[in-house]
């Protein structure tokens, strides 16, 4: 596995974040009918910003 740094010219990075969401009822909210809509929305931001849902 190859990490890749990210870098200016003054310093190098390797940025990851860990994102919990929950909601209040989230087995009858996340269930439900805005699944669908969720997942949508969760992977077109994480394929803007380069990231892996996992």
């Amino acid at each position: 596995m190859t990490i890749s740094f990210k870098s200016l010219s003054h310093s190098k990075w390797d940025c990851k974040y860990h994102v919990v969401f929950v909601p209040k009822n989230r087995k009858k909210i996340l269930y439900g009918e805005i699944k669908p809509f969720l997942q949508k929305v969760l992977h077109e931001l994480a394929g803007q910003n380069d990231c892996k849902i996992v």
